[in-house]
């Protein structure tokens, strides 16, 4: 396959007469069209394609196309045929009347292009960029950001189920690629516990017996493996997907003791950031929220949310699902400064935000972030009947503190804490705290009070944000974060956002690209045609509460 650009910058006269004849007021794509233009160039593609072969459909005709098709929630067979046969899709794609379109299966091909470069995200910026030279997005000002869960494309399994599947896949693919030599290999009751999916089979009820099922397929796996590694073994087994991912299951899931296969205990299998779920989606993992628990990803939206402009979609990420919010926050401002969208103030919730990313997204990005940040926990603080870090006095420049009591510190020094970031121990000596007459509200330990201090930036951006979050100004400020509420629900309903599609990190973010760029059209759309943000929905009896 070879690319040769097409040109989309002009609508065929006679598509574009007979379109608006027919939608005299337009339509979703025709609006869009119209007012951003052909929205994507061949040329943005270019990479994806080899210089030399037979052409292939125009990519930027696919972009499009993909994004409408996300926008109305078709199959690829339905937006083939709407390429082929609507009027709008053929304004808005620059196709002539007379256009056959394309075969259905070119849609899979162009995303799974766009999957293994990575290139999702070009065509979400394209349609981003297209809105900034239309003026309907600009930096500054408020965005507003928030994750869901997302469901992985494959059934959630037990830990037997997921051990059970995870050999009977690792034999089926041996038996495709050397029959023969596993038909030697296998003991005849293998073929009565693995010939059947999980699902299908009956598993013992008594939990002593499912234990004792579990380390059966644990050793039959591990005998499975050391044949594998035999020098007897053809040296193409050991690459086989199926086989490798069940050597890293079996690393996880089993150990040996005195000489026999056990179930490792849960506290000694790896944390869900790399453990394995399913032997179908080797790259889903298992995230947990509240009591809420799902196996798959997590996406972050982040949105405009002033009055004067429609909220688009600035950016969206997509994760494992273990990786915690705040972890992303500098990967999300990084892609915003380089699209040129780096908003002033940046509403988030309290898992992205602490003293630590408030310094940063302010040093690196000029962004004030504004969030809840954490409290203190301990009772005693609390209450008021304890001294906190608040109630002394640090000379940050002398290295020095002083107690309530008048006491000075005796010792300062820096050191990490348990997460590997940088702070201050500082120490008071036991011949003043002793005797103190506050030691009462100070510390019970049988040394001197010893206190930990985040960096300087650090600690005084934490005790003034603190301060802020209880005045009735603050929460004025921070309750245009409760609309971003509304777009995973918009994204949830009306684009499938919490199930993928597709199989791996990979298509699931890509899929998710296409969905931002499906929001963004339809509420430009909704921009442009005067149609009011839905209002958030109260319950009749909720309505009775009283003011205040």
């Amino acid at each position: 396959m070879s690319l040769h650009g097409v040109d989309l910058a002009e609508i065929p006269e006679e598509t574009a007469r007979v379109a608006r004849a027919v939608f005299p007021k337009g339509c979703l794509a025709m609006r869009v069209r119209d007012t951003l233009g052909p929205v994507f160039a061949d040329a943005d593609f270019e990479e994806l394609f080899p210089v030399r072969g037979r052409p292939v459909v125009s990519p930027a005709r696919l972009a499009l196309a993909s994004v409408l098709q996300f926008t109305e929630g078709l199959t690829d067979r339905q937006a083939a045929h709407a390429v082929r046969s609507r009027l709008d899709w053929k304004y808005a794609l620059s196709l002539e009347l007379t256009d056959t379109g394309f075969d259905f299966s070119v849609l899979s091909e162009f995303r799974a292009r766009l999957a293994e470069a990575d290139e999702g995200r070009a065509v979400f910026d394209a349609v981003l960029a297209a809105a900034g030279e239309a003026g309907l997005v600009k930096a500054g000002k408020r965005q507003r950001t928030d994750a869901t869960h997302v469901l992985a494309a494959t059934r959630d399994l037990n830990r037997l189920e997921f051990v059970v599947e995870t050999l009977r896949t690792a034999l089926n693919q041996i038996a495709e690629v050397a029959g023969d030599w596993l038909a030697g290999l296998a003991a005849p009751e293998w073929f009565d516990r693995y010939s059947a999916r999980p699902e299908d089979s009956r598993f013992p009820s008594r939990w002593a017996a499912r234990v004792e099922h579990g380390e059966q397929c644990g050793a039959d796996g591990m005998a499975l493996l050391q044949a594998v590694w035999s020098g007897a073994a053809p040296a193409s087994l050991r690459i086989l997907p199926a086989v490798e991912f069940l050597r890293q299951t079996w690393v996880q899931q089993f150990q040996r003791v005195e000489g026999v296969v056990r179930w490792r205990e849960p506290k000694n299998t790896p944390s869900g950031l790399i453990r394995l779920r399913t032997p179908h989606e080797p790259e889903a993992r298992t995230g947990a929220k509240r009591d809420l628990g799902w196996s798959g990803y997590k996406v972050h939206l982040s949105e405009t949310c002033e009055p004067d402009a429609p909220h688009l979609i600035t950016h969206i990420h997509t994760t494992p699902a273990p990786v915690t919010d705040d972890a992303v926050l500098e990967d999300i401002h990084t892609a915003l400064a380089k699209r040129d969208l780096v908003p002033d103030e940046h509403l988030v919730d309290a898992g992205y935000i602490d003293a630590e990313q408030i310094h940063h997204a302010r040093r690196d990005h000029g962004i004030t972030l504004v969030g809840p940040v954490g409290k203190n926990t301990n009772q005693q603080q609390v209450h008021g009947a304890f001294f906190d870090n608040t109630h002394f006095t640090i000379d940050w420049e002398r290295h020095s503190a002083i107690c309530p009591g008048g006491r000075i510190s005796v010792g300062w020094r820096a050191d990490q804490s348990h997460r590997g970031t940088p702070v201050t121990r500082i120490r008071f000596a036991v011949r003043d705290c002793g005797p103190c007459e506050l030691r009462a509200s100070c510390t019970s330990a049988k040394t001197g009070r010893h206190l930990t201090l985040r960096p300087r930036a650090e600690h005084e951006i934490l005790q003034q944000a603190r301060t802020e979050q209880d005045t009735d100004h603050w929460r004025r400020r921070y309750g245009h974060r409760a609309g971003v509420e509304g777009t995973i629900s918009q994204g949830v309903q009306a684009f499938g956002l919490r199930r993928s599609r597709y199989r791996g990190l990979a298509k699931t973010r890509l899929q998710h690209h296409f969905t931002g760029a499906a929001i963004n059209l339809a509420r430009l759309d909704a921009w442009f045609t005067g149609k009011s943000l839905a209002r958030t929905r109260v319950s009749p009896f909720a309505a009775l509460r009283p003011a205040g």
